[in-house]
């Protein structure tokens, strides 16, 4: 029998989304197919260093907003 994942609630781009406990921000990039390379992620009010996904944990309640970048001229 598989073991139940426990949900946690975060506010992703103003939507709540359910997402597994204990994820780190890098997973949850890959799980929402979030081209990294062309975004700006903020996390609580807070401006991320993309180098540090990695370590991020996402918590119960967290607020993230990931704004794309759009070319233009």
């Amino acid at each position: 029998m598989k073991k139940k994942v426990k949900k946690i609630k975060i506010k992703l781009n103003g939507k709540i989304k359910l997402i597994p406990e204990k994820i780190k921000m890098s997973d949850l990039i890959k799980r929402f197919k979030i081209p990294i390379n062309k975004v700006a992620i903020e996390l609580n009010h807070e401006i991320i260093d993309k180098k540090n996904i990695n370590k991020i944990n996402i918590k119960k309640n967290d607020t993230l907003e990931i704004v794309h970048f759009i070319g233009g001229g």
